[in-house]
């Protein structure tokens, strides 16, 4: 989170990741607006909405410097071209400055309106507060049924559960994403990333509206990276410290097998005649030897990345999230 704060710094950013959504900005800018100007719990919420225009080719652009121009409370974020929804949630959330982080959709689908309730309920404690649209206007084929898929594989192998990690919809609070960093697609695993660093995570329901404008940037192409992405996260938050436990693994495994095959090979030689030479199952031995060497050199070599990659960048292999302590004899703080 590269910008800095101050006493007048907004208490809520609203990130709004976008591609070709000309006819959706204004309303989207309209409904934002008007939800965070109401007065809740005795004052409306000092805010900032930066829109993200990753590579549009239609006048998105042209409508969101005219609503800058109006408006200082908005900021524009323009790509040279489109690099995705991950790099423009990135990208926003590196320019916020509030204290609470919004993200949402352009495309009028996620409803403003739910923003304020997801903000009192991460107010109860939560760090992350994710959407769940519970009831989808989207075609039953091309994205409920693999969002279903996904979802549940997601829950099952990262151990988070939530219903809808799709939603862009989403509240955090400031430093649960400055320990997040976000690749290539990840940005459906944000949830999954920050409870593997200790924060607390919850799910509201939200409503989903169906689109009235613009075209879905999503189909069923996705399903690919989408199962890709979630082995490199599990790599990631069970093995990044760790990498010789999966390589090891996976040598000892492979080891093991050789030698099981070998026995067999020794066997039928001893007990039955039968030829090593003409015994395929030999090929395999040798082969399961080679698979086992590759697999731990592989492992020794991730564990010296690791370590390289840690302390050249002095960085820690762990999350602190409060330190208490005794002042010492000056008063100051040890």
């Amino acid at each position: 989170m590269g910008s800095s704060m101050d006493k007048n710094s907004p208490e809520v950013s609203v990130v709004v990741p976008l591609l070709n959504e000309q006819d959706n900005i204004s309303p989207l800018y309209e409904q934002i607006t008007q939800t965070l100007t109401q007065p809740l719990r005795g004052a409306g919420y000092n805010y900032e909405i930066i829109f993200i225009d990753d590579g549009s080719s239609d006048d998105s652009f042209t409508i969101l410097s005219q609503l800058q121009k109006a408006d200082n409370k908005v900021r524009v974020i323009r790509f040279r071209k489109n690099f995705g929804q991950t790099a423009a949630l990135s990208a926003g959330f590196t320019h916020a400055r509030g204290k609470i982080i919004v993200a949402i959709d352009a495309d009028l689908q996620n409803d403003p309106a739910d923003i304020p309730k997801m903000i009192k309920k991460l107010d109860e404690g939560f760090d992350v507060v994710s959407g769940w649209r519970k009831k989808r206007h989207d075609n039953a084929i091309t994205r409920r049924l693999p969002s279903k898929i996904a979802n549940w594989l997601i829950a099952k192998i990262t151990g988070v559960k939530l219903h809808d990690f799709g939603c862009t919809l989403k509240v955090y609070r400031r430093e649960v994403l400055a320990e997040t960093k976000l690749y290539g697609e990840m940005h459906r695993f944000i949830p999954a990333l920050a409870s593997w660093s200790g924060a607390s995570i919850c799910e509201m329901v939200v409503n989903h509206r169906p689109r009235t404008a613009g075209a879905a940037k999503y189909g069923l192409g996705r399903t690919l990276k989408v199962v890709l992405d979630l082995i490199t996260v599990k790599f990631l938050g069970s093995f990044s410290t760790k990498p010789i436990y999966i390589f090891g693994g996976l040598g000892v495994i492979s080891g093991l097998a050789a030698v099981a095959f070998g026995l067999i090979v020794l066997y039928q030689k001893c007990a039955h005649n039968f030829a090593m030479n003409r015994n395929p199952l030999l090929l395999l031995t040798a082969m399961l030897i080679t698979a086992t060497i590759q697999f731990i050199l592989m492992g020794l070599l991730a564990e010296l990345l690791v370590r390289t990659y840690h302390e050249s960048q002095n960085r820690p292999t762990y999350v602190i999230k409060e330190i208490l302590e005794s002042p010492d004899e000056n008063g100051d703080q040890k």
